[in-house]
């Protein structure tokens, strides 16, 4: 059996390009796609007839990607690896009435996606992008990666309370962006200028799902380079190491005990219920076609899920030097130390002991350290895809990611060592 490549700093410089390029969920799959089809998968269709033949597949929805490789003589029963991810980020995204604005002032009528930290979105330069509905049924991705929008803060000097009081922001009134002067806002204004930048005739576009995002880009910071900051590193992160691991142990010589499989959802960051989201049937439903395009019964499906493990691969919070106080005192996952198994009794992870021996053994199988986090036990605890999509498939799953600070701002920040460390963890998982 050929031997996986183990990833180094090359990865973190890849997943840098990665992030510039994926300012929104279709593009994150978009580019994803493109990997795999170097790696020689390819696309096949839902509303196509499967075949069960080996290799490379994958399946794009919106803003999700369901991609596994079948090697050869896999049997209708061949148990799954899976690592789940998802493509979507807090945000602000645009209204289906855009063109806005008052005193002088051209703005954006947007509404908050998830839950960003507001602030971190004041005063940046900020760019446009998503996907553009075309009139004859197809889309056309969109991506104004230059200074076009911008939220001002309010001046200190008409609002002295924000040094005593803090920073209070209206999610409605307080983060309109503007993007020019004048008094004559038109209906139509953005999403024609959107059409002229991507080539397209006026009217052609009959809906969108766009939105903003900090046209910085990503940059390594600190005395020896040893962090990574970036955009939308929750969960594009995970997306882009699953990727590049689910490519890395599909080879004809592979000598595979499971089919591997990367589940990169939309909508994460608000409940995953829609049909691209971890609460939807998407996952199953390539799961179940895939038992059955390889002659399957249904009793080969119970067996193959009853077989599987899923990886919930998302960041979690690493250790904040400013904030220790609200973290578990003795769980302190660090940047730079390696990815992090997340735990949680009440199951908002969806980790137990089981989970946990799995986790373990891929990671001394790619010779990668681990870290635990769990929560205050004075804090909520977030959750992920992990406890969805066990209670929505029957299948057993492991919560684990990276240890980020500022998670859920503009910009986040990392080890930048982790994102290859988890990279190699999850083709030591994928691998069997």
């Amino acid at each position: 059996m050929r031997t996986p490549p183990r990833f180094d700093r090359g990865h973190t410089d890849d997943l840098m390009s990665f992030l510039a390029a994926s300012p929104s969920p279709y593009h994150a799959v978009a580019n994803a796609a493109e990997r795999l089809e170097k790696a020689g998968f390819r696309q096949v269709a839902e509303t196509d007839a499967w075949d069960g033949t080996s290799g490379g597949k994958y399946v794009l929805r919106g803003g999700a990607i369901v991609a596994w490789y079948v090697p050869e003589g896999a049997e209708p029963h061949t148990a799954f690896r899976v690592v789940g991810a998802h493509t979507d980020s807090p945000n602000l995204r645009v209204k289906p009435r855009p063109d806005s604005g008052a005193h002088g002032w051209r703005q954006v009528a947007v509404e908050v996606y998830g839950g960003p930290l507001l602030n971190s979105w004041l005063d940046r330069d900020l760019g446009l992008a998503g996907r553009l509905s075309l009139r004859d049924g197809s889309t056309r991705l969109v991506n104004i990666d230059r200074p076009l929008l911008r939220v001002p803060q309010l001046a200190i000097h008409l609002d002295r309370s924000v040094t005593s009081d803090g920073l209070k922001l209206d999610k409605q009134r307080h983060l309109q962006p503007i993007w020019g002067l004048g008094n004559d806002v038109r209906d139509g204004d953005l999403i024609r200028f959107l059409e002229e930048e991507s080539g397209l005739t006026e009217g052609e576009t009959t809906g969108w799902d766009l939105m903003v995002h900090s046209i910085e880009p990503p940059a390594y910071l600190g005395r020896d380079k040893e962090l990574l900051a970036g955009p939308r590193m929750d969960n594009l992160l995970s997306v882009h190491a699953g990727t590049a691991a689910l490519a890395a142990v599909a080879t004809p010589d592979a000598s595979l005990s499971y089919i591997p499989v990367l589940a990169a959802f939309d909508h994460e960051e608000n409940g995953s219920q829609s049909d691209t989201g971890a609460d939807g049937p998407l996952l199953g439903s390539v799961l179940e076609r895939s038992v059955f395009a390889r002659g399957g019964s249904y009793e080969d499906r119970a067996r193959a899920f009853a077989g599987t493990v899923c990886l919930s691969s998302d960041t979690g919070h690493a250790v904040h030097p400013n904030y220790a106080e609200r973290h578990d005192p003795t769980h302190h996952p660090r940047a730079g130390g390696g990815p992090i198994l997340k735990v949680n009794v009440n199951n908002r992870y969806a980790t137990d002991g089981s989970g946990r021996a799995v986790w373990a053994a891929a990671c001394e199988k790619a010779d990668v350290p681990f870290q635990t986090f769990v929560s205050n036990n004075s804090m909520p605890c977030g959750t992920t895809i992990g406890p969805i999509t066990a209670a929505r498939h029957g299948i057993k799953t492991v919560d684990i990611g990276v240890a980020i600070l500022s998670m859920h701002s503009a910009r986040e920040l990392c080890g930048a060592t982790d994102p290859f460390l988890l990279a190699n963890s999850l083709v030591g998982f994928l691998a069997g």
